[in-house]
């Protein structure tokens, strides 16, 4: 299938200009949706990053919205989950435009991408990711979420990273995060844990055996506490695959499965 193409500015927080990529298959549609948050420690990357994924997902018939948004030095937590809120907004605001419809639309984050997707597909209405507000009113609420290698419990995250002596990781964590307090207070596993109200999307999360940046267990964790307050949710494990295998080789035999298992998992979620 055919894809276009386009650039646009979807938010100015504090004059800052925020922009996306949209990936719309050729067609009528209504296609489904998704807003993509790229990874990066929180602190680097753009809306290129997940190109490759991009770029499939669209090609065989989902609209997708890649975006930027405000990293540090400029913004961290809470305001860069915020941005996140307004881009799923922003993207049901305007579903039928892009070639989708408002209950169509899902999100895909990957790694740090993964966290900020995940804490608004728990906390869409959270005031503190809500404060900037849209023409309409629309929720954040997703009708799915896809996280790729996420950064699920970025407390735990941080304290084995400093216990390995990762630098850099730690390094992004400490730009990012005002204290370790809200590293806790941020944390979907421990949003679980504590038993919050929560919104429950359908879930599908995806981790390789050889990712040196994670746990190897935090997938199978923030899978099992989902499980047990009523999610539903699909783990896929990859042995020996690293952080970001998808982008780092797309056409590898495993990353070709897992972006067959995705777009599965949102054309049976959605249709």
């Amino acid at each position: 299938m055919g894809i276009r193409t386009e650039d646009l500015e979807y938010h100015r927080p504090n004059g800052v200009p925020l922009l996306a990529r949209l990936y719309r298959p050729e067609g009528p549609g209504p296609f489904p949706g998704v807003l993509e948050v790229h990874g990066g420690a929180w602190t680097g990357g753009d809306r290129f990053n997940n190109t490759s994924i991009a770029e499939d997902l669209a090609a065989n018939g989902i609209v997708v919205l890649s975006i930027d948004f405000r990293m540090p030095p400029i913004a961290g937590y809470p305001d860069t989950v915020a941005d996140v809120n307004f881009g799923i907004r922003f993207l049901k605001e305007n579903a039928e435009r892009f070639g989708t419809r408002a209950d169509l639309v899902g999100g895909l984050g990957t790694s740090s991408g993964g966290h900020l997707l995940l804490l608004n597909a728990l906390r869409p209405r959270d005031p503190r990711y809500t404060a900037a507000a849209t023409s309409s009113g629309i929720d954040a609420g997703l009708a799915f979420a896809v996280v790729c290698w996420p950064v699920a419990d970025p407390l735990t995250r941080f304290r084995v990273m400093t216990e390995r002596g990762n630098e850099r990781l730690v390094a992004a964590h400490n730009l990012f995060w005002p204290s370790v307090a809200d590293m806790e207070e941020g944390s979907p596993q421990h949003i679980l844990d504590r038993n919050e109200a929560v919104a429950k999307p359908p879930m599908l999360i995806m981790q390789g055996t050889a990712d040196n940046n994670l746990t190897d267990d935090m997938a199978s964790r923030l899978t099992d506490s989902y499980r047990r307050i009523g999610g539903r949710i699909t783990l896929e494990m990859f042995p020996g695959q690293p952080h970001a295998f998808i982008p780092a080789a797309p056409t590898a035999p495993d990353s070709v499965r897992a972006l067959g298992l995705i777009k599965a998992f949102i054309r049976q979620t959605v249709g």
